[in-house]
């Protein structure tokens, strides 16, 4: 879009958000992932405003002009809910319709066994539904996937931190790109020879594979931003993982939210074995997957994202 909105600081309680809205209507949320900020959703906010939606994009805790606190026990799945409903009380809605990317739709979907009152719907990008499992999911990470990979990085020390702090440029042209790797590639080879991801070999390799997904423009709007907010606060996110599971114990599996999934074909990082498993634990639920695309779906395939979008809300809400 040509001009983004201006953030608006909003308190959700124990913290403020910068939120940036647009049009009038029934309220949609969109709660972007990692590592990302409010600007990942330029070219759903106009569209959404345009078919008569108000459009509600925070920069998430601990990003961009929003508060970042610091203890990370201050980014707890219950307090990223917090803000949610923080946000819908502040501007006096009791319900509002959400759409997720990445972390987003982790906690989005979090959010729909804790909170289903508050969500009308849901769209989820890119992250299906995993239900609780009865080992700790870092303890599963470190055994299946080892020390590398990037979550089980996080969680030992702060490497990743100081290392994307110290080249924020590096760090953001690596992780947005369209990789020459497609899950077909990655379901043809051997379990043994399926690496797991790596956030710091990516970065740390001298020649970026891919194509880039941002124009210099953009790609100065992140690298200002993380600059100035560095990467601690959104990693904690990540290091709450295991004490997320065990305050969950408790809490049933089952999805009641209308869920719209949409997904990718070449996103490495999801099989379609875990889009399929989902289908058990969401009542209500649609599946569309978008051809020629990876991690990065609202900005890879804006139009196709933005018509479903549409379609579902005019359906749903």
């Amino acid at each position: 879009m040509k001009t983004f909105p201006k953030p608006q600081r909003i308190d959700c309680g124990d913290v403020h958000l910068a939120v940036h809205i647009a049009g009038d209507g029934p309220p949609v949320v969109f709660c972007h992932g990692y590592p990302d900020l409010a600007y990942t959703w330029r070219y759903q906010i106009q569209a959404l405003a345009d078919a008569g939606y108000r459009v509600i994009a925070p920069d998430m805790r601990g990003y961009g002009s929003s508060d970042k606190p610091e203890k990370v026990s201050d980014y707890s799945v219950f307090k990223l809910i917090g803000d949610m409903t923080g946000l819908l009380d502040h501007f006096g809605y009791e319900q509002a319709a959400f759409v997720g990317h990445d972390w987003g739709a982790l906690m989005l979907w979090q959010m729909a066994l804790l909170q289903p009152r508050r969500m009308a719907n849901y769209t989820a990008l890119n992250i299906p539904f995993a239900p609780r499992r009865e080992i700790d999911p870092m303890v599963m990470a470190r055994q299946v996937l080892g020390d590398d990979f990037y979550i089980v990085n996080f969680q030992d020390s702060d490497e990743a931190d100081r290392a994307f702090d110290a080249e924020p440029e590096r760090y953001l042209r690596a992780m947005y790109r369209r990789l020459p790797t497609t899950r077909a590639d990655v379901e043809r080879l051997p379990p043994g020879q399926q690496q797991a991801f790596s956030m710091l070999r990516e970065m740390r390799k001298p020649t970026l594979p891919g194509t880039p997904l941002f124009d210099d423009d953009t790609l100065k709007i992140y690298v200002d931003a993380f600059s100035a907010g560095g990467f601690t606060g959104p990693i904690n996110w990540y290091r709450n993982w295991s004490d997320n599971w065990r305050e969950t114990a408790d809490v049933e599996q089952r999805v009641r939210v209308p869920t719209q999934f949409i997904g990718a074909v070449d996103d490495i990082l999801i099989a379609p074995a875990h889009i399929d498993a989902m289908r058990d634990y969401v009542d209500e639920l649609q599946v569309h997957m978008i051809s020629n695309c990876s991690h990065w779906t609202q900005v890879e395939h804006p139009d196709t994202v933005n018509t479903l979008l549409i379609n579902w809300l005019s359906d749903k809400y």
